[in-house]
């Protein structure tokens, strides 16, 4: 077994890694950017190396600055997550150069694997079944658009290099291709470096089904059993399940055997691995209606779902085979018990079009009945530079129904100020009836989006809300007497603000309510919400939303990575005028209505904060 490990990542990967390597027995060493110095992970690894500043081309990308971090410190091996430099074939191939364990698959796999039409040309010739598409070598716009045009649409743009949602786009008319096709090749030669593209088929009712992999260096190959991903917004997992939902034994035998089919397609494959399907689940989860779509060669953030299933510590299973150790286990000693339920928690904000939030946590209580995998504490900050993921909420049960319960309950119960998470939207899935019975696809949010998200407190909240402000006002007597009448019935309204809006609400002293003082400001927590709460004074208005003065602001920090206007420019009404990257995903601001851009602010490359203003436009007649 290895001496001692440097993992080449951050948070909440990190601190799990950290966990099952102290269980045997092996060193750790993190390494951080200066946006990390500060946490959980860099206490509790058993040494620490600083890698350069916070952005991650800088840091967690820099291949020199890690090996030479592995060298500092004496590491015998070097574990890289999942993200960053994981399926980076280049620096896989460094670290055994420099002597170091590579605890993942091996470089040539990982190259096999990396190119998504390579991988498939190898998965066909394997018998493997893959999606219907194009995955040729002429990448010019007339091509692609032509080839797009035989597929019918809608279609999908894929990054030949893309992973993890990134550089990946839908189109549904071919008056859209173009751009959306500049969009993606934007976004994965950022990424990737590597800007080249195939186009898929789009499946009307798609389930994301992948099966966990694992391979050791005596040949031994095995499943732990498939996960069901389809609960995502913009390609990015939001709810995992295992096992799949309304997949039969026969099914599920046939696709498990595939994905290890597939996995010893790619010769000496050694590590963690997940082979990812596409299903057709317009007719139920049938075998002739289930394709190959990718595979990672890494582990996957996910896996605690099949873990909880399985009882099997897989980064301990990474480190074992890395040592080269057997498989712990056979695929006849491998059994598949319960259900379980990840939720992703994340910064952002549902409600405003789920823009990234980030700031200090000045007030964080994650559930403790469940297991929680979190990279942050209270009184961490959340950046811009990195992904905005708060914590892994995993629940299991005997069942589905009994995980569902658990995991409804466990965010249902989280609070997070004043950044804001998406625990509302959590929870609101966990009970929404269609969730409940399954039935689901990877259109889910975007039919469901209106019910899901909360643009308003509950009628609860707003009562509870009342109880509370008509309790604490601090001797104020106008404020105490709010529904005081002479020579009538006390009415027990009280007028109230949460966040933006000013309500009525209900004094019920019967409620218990679930607010802290944060600072100078009560924040009530309702089912995963947390709504600022105060008593309004008289001359207060509610603030004027909207950009109809043609002000445009960021909505979010970031970076300016493209300019489409100059001043003087005529726009029509959704016109792009720029877009903003935050939290490695691009975000266009748009005209809101026909004008001439009178002022523009900024230009490529520059960093904005949030809420400055970035372009001015004018109507015409004005």
């Amino acid at each position: 077994m290895m001496e001692s490990l440097l993992i080449a990542n951050r948070g909440e990967i990190a601190r799990r890694i950290i966990r099952s390597a102290k269980m045997l027995g092996i060193r750790t060493i993190a390494v951080y950017s200066e946006a990390d110095a500060g946490l959980p992970f860099v206490r509790e690894a058993d040494e620490a190396i600083a890698i350069g500043p916070s952005p991650a081309r800088e840091s967690y990308l820099s291949q020199t600055r890690i090996l030479e971090a592995a060298r500092k410190s004496g590491a015998a091996a070097i574990h890289p997550g999942y993200g960053f430099l994981s399926e980076n074939a280049g620096f896989a191939e460094a670290v055994e150069t420099a002597g170091i364990i590579w605890v993942g698959a091996p470089p040539a796999a990982i190259r096999a694997m990396g190119l998504k039409d390579a991988a498939k040309e190898l998965m066909q010739a394997s018998g493997v079944p893959v999606t219907p598409g194009y995955m040729g070598a002429d990448q010019s716009e007339g091509r692609l658009a032509a080839e797009a045009d035989t597929i019918g649409y809608p279609v999908l743009i894929k990054a030949v290099a893309g992973g993890g949602g990134k550089g990946m786009r839908r189109v549904d008319r071919a008056q859209d291709f173009a751009e959306l096709l500049a969009s993606c090749r934007r976004e994965a030669a950022a990424s990737f470096g590597d800007d080249r593209v195939l186009i898929e088929r789009y499946i009307a009712n798609p389930r994301h089904i992948e099966v966990q992999v694992f391979a050791d260096t005596l040949g031994n190959c095995v499943h732990l059993f498939e996960r069901d991903c389809s609960l995502q917004r913009r390609h990015q997992k939001v709810i995992e399940e295992a096992p799949a939902p309304g997949l039969d034994a026969a099914t599920r035998a046939a696709i498990c055997d595939a994905a290890v089919k597939a996995a010893r397609a790619v010769v000496n494959y050694v590590g963690a691995g997940t082979i990812e399907f596409i299903a057709d689940a317009s007719e139920g989860l049938r075998e002739d209606r289930i394709w190959f779509m990718e595979m990672n060669t890494r582990l996957q953030v996910e896996h605690p779902v099949t873990e909880a299933i399985t009882g099997e510590d897989l980064v301990l299973w990474q480190l074992k085979v890395a040592s080269g150790e057997p498989l712990p286990k056979l695929q006849d000693e491998i059994a598949m018990n319960g259900w379980a339920f990840e939720a992703r928690l994340y910064a952002e904000n549902p409600a405003a079009g789920y823009l990234p939030s980030t700031g200090r946590l000045e007030h964080l209580s994650l559930p403790e009945a469940v297991r929680v995998d979190s990279g942050v504490e209270q009184g961490d900050d959340i950046t811009a530079f990195y992904d905005p993921m708060i914590a892994k909420i995993i629940a299991p049960g005997s069942n589905r129904e009994a995980a569902l319960s658990k995991l409804a309950a466990a965010c249902a119960g989280i609070e997070v100020w004043p950044v804001k998470s998406n625990a509302g939207l959590l929870t609101r899935i966990a009970v929404d009836p269609d969730f409940c019975a399954a039935r689901i696809d990877t259109g889910f949010l975007d039919r469901h989006g209106d019910r899901l998200v909360a643009t308003k407190p509950s009628e609860i909240a707003i009562d509870t809300a009342a109880t509370v402000l008509s309790r604490n006002t601090d001797g104020d007597p106008w404020s105490a007497l709010a529904g005081f009448r002479i020579a009538g019935a006390d009415d027990k309204r009280v007028r109230i603000r949460i966040g933006e809006q000013l309500l009525w609400g209900q004094s019920r002293p019967e409620l218990e309510a679930n607010a802290v003082t944060i600072g100078e400001t009560t924040v009530l927590f309702d089912a995963g919400n947390a709504w600022p709460i105060s008593l309004p004074v008289a001359s207060e208005v509610e603030a004027s939303q909207g950009a109809g003065d043609g002000a445009i602001l960021s909505p979010m920090p970031g970076l300016v990575i493209s300019v489409d206007v100059a001043e003087g420019d005529r726009v029509a009404k959704g016109d792009r005028l720029l877009t903003v990257e935050a939290m490695k995903m691009e975000h266009s601001l748009r005209a809101p209505f026909d004008g001439i851009v009178e002022k523009l602010q900024v230009s490529s490359g520059i960093r904005v904060s949030e809420n400055q203003l970035v372009v001015s436009i004018v109507k015409e007649q004005d």
